[in-house]
């Protein structure tokens, strides 16, 4: 069968084709640009939980090395406090690392990939779809055409392949922008990204505003200033003047010294296309969606596109059919996409529409510092990475669910458990296979030789019942998950989503709920209902 055709070679494009990679599907990468990229420390992205664990799951490096985790968070207004927070290992801290290095990582890790060929200087200008999989068209020094089995775009906001299918990309232009400056240095606060409100070296005007710092690593950080609306030009010599004054701010009076290493503007825009699947073409990352005010970030919200696409995919690849798993990828990332913008777009006016509502809302201003973290830091709202709740791969009601402190359709915690050869991992080394997780509670087997525990109490049956499920499966034991009671039976996504909870073996809910989660159970209700109105 042909590879799967990835246009762009950003982060997200990168980790697709090693996401199929894992899962044994071959992928040609189309990358316009040399093949290399720009150092920039001015443009950084900010990973959560989950999506840095998918990065060194891939790549396998440990991200610690190459990016920055914040010691803490401070959010300030004028001089007070307003939040402080510490990171541990009960509160994570986000990982903060400059994209270049990222895609660096992804890079490397390629380059020991058998099954992913990336083809620079090449860029797309033409598109055919055919039943049976999809011709593209590059130009370059060694312009030619490419055969695939489907075609995935992740080029950006310019997005070549959403144009080539006529997709609508509807959104706001310029919703903020912002100054930026990546420096070396030492400031106050040692380790700790801060959001500051109203310094008060800026005490009145639009220019007021708000600086945002956040460390990478060897020294460096990142800071950044909002701007006013409006497009006036930002000179060297007026970011040069920013930086200068913001350090004197923080620092009583005087600047230290510092080495100034980059700097940009970064403009937010908000968008969302229409379609993210046409036939056997797929959108990803930012040519499917924009985002970044409050700190969220669009590169995060990518990866976890290339997360959810790819297992799809690789069903799709392996398997054939799989129509309804496929349509899937677009009703949840659109959805998880759509619900974040909505929520930057209602508290916007809020939050950056002046101190008339201070003015008659008591607490408002810490209320609006917290909904700032939030998004900073990745949750509530504004930075929550989502859950599927809608899915069309949720399993309908089922006779043995029950609750856990997990939700049906979000990540599941990183628990360890114990593998089939008695081995000792954590849960979510185990995702990005292709394979559901079948993961047993089970007080006290952590201590119990594999012999034994396989062959002792539900385990017979349970492993009988994987055996019978519609999709490869891997069958794990935990010694506690949060929420469950013992002898719950979790179903896990090879995304990491968790599709429903169990009391005990259920063989008919377990193959109910797997069959809905690769999107058996809705294809066979659309044949049925065909087959109905056929008759009828």
């Amino acid at each position: 069968m042909d590879p799967v055709i990835i246009v762009g070679a950003g982060p997200v494009g990168l980790t697709l084709a090693l996401a199929l990679a894992r899962q044994d599907v071959p992928s040609v990468v189309l990358d316009e640009n040399p093949g290399k990229d720009e150092p920039r420390l001015a443009r950084t992205v900010v990973l959560g939980e989950d999506t840095a664990a998918l990065v060194e799951r891939l790549t396998g490096v440990p991200l610690d090395a190459i990016g920055a985790r914040w010691a803490g968070w401070r959010s300030m207004r004028r001089k007070q406090v307003m939040r402080a927070i510490t990171f541990d290992d009960a509160d994570p801290a986000p990982l903060h690392v400059a994209q270049h290095v990222l895609t660096g990582a992804l890079r490397a890790a390629l380059a020991e990939e058998r099954l992913v060929k990336i083809a620079v200087d090449h860029r797309l200008d033409a598109v055919e779809q055919e039943p049976s999989g999809v011709t593209a068209h590059t130009r370059g020094p060694s312009g030619t055409w490419w055969r695939g089995s489907y075609l995935v775009g992740c080029d950006g906001p310019r997005s070549t392949v959403r144009k080539l299918q006529d997709i609508r990309f509807p959104g706001r232009t310029a919703v903020e922008r912002h100054a930026v400056a990546a420096l070396r240095g030492e400031l106050p606060w040692d380790g700790h990204a801060l959001l500051h409100r109203m310094p008060p070296w800026r005490t009145s005007g639009p220019s007021a505003g708000e600086v945002t710092a956040r460390p990478l690593p060897d020294g460096v950080w990142r800071l950044d200033w909002l701007l006013p609306p409006g497009k006036d030009l930002v000179t060297p010599d007026l970011l040069v003047s920013r930086v200068r004054e913001t350090l004197a701010g923080w620092h009583g009076g005087s600047t230290p010294a510092y080495e100034l290493l980059d700097t940009g503007v970064h403009t937010v825009h908000h968008r969302l296309a229409r379609r993210w699947r046409v036939g056997r073409v797929f959108l990803a990352g930012d040519a499917a969606h924009l985002l970044g005010a409050f700190g969220t970030q669009g590169v995060e919200e990518g990866l976890r596109d290339a997360d959810n696409l790819a297992w799809k995919l690789a069903a799709a690849w392996h398997h054939g059919g799989h129509a309804a798993l496929l349509d899937s990828y677009q009703t949840e990332r659109r959805a998880a996409v759509a619900a974040r913008l909505r929520a930057a777009d209602q508290v916007l006016p809020l939050l950056r529409g002046g101190g008339g509502i201070r003015a008659y809302v008591p607490g408002a201003a810490r209320g609006h510092d917290a909904l700032l973290t939030d998004g900073h830091l990745g949750r509530g709202p504004l930075g929550d990475p989502g859950t599927y709740a809608d899915s069309p791969l949720a399993p309908g009601p089922l006779e043995g669910e029950v609750p856990v402190d997990t939700a049906p359709g979000a990540p599941v915690a990183d628990v360890r458990v114990t593998a089939e050869d008695g081995s000792f991992v954590q849960l979510r080394d185990r995702l990005g296979r292709g394979a559901l997780l079948v993961v047993l509670i089970a007080p006290g087997t952590g201590v119990w030789e594999r012999k034994h525990w396989m062959s002792a109490g539900l385990m017979p049956r349970l492993a009988a019942a994987v055996t019978a499920l519609p999709h490869p499966t891997e069958l794990l034991v935990a010694e506690s998950y949060p929420g469950a009671a013992a002898h719950t039976v979790l179903l896990v996504r090879p995304d990491g989503r968790l599709v429903t909870a169990l009391s005990g073996v259920r063989p008919a809910d377990l193959y109910a709920a797997a069959e809905a989660a690769v999107g058996g159970a809705a294809e066979r209700a659309e044949t049925e209902a065909g087959a109905r109105s056929a008759a009828g």
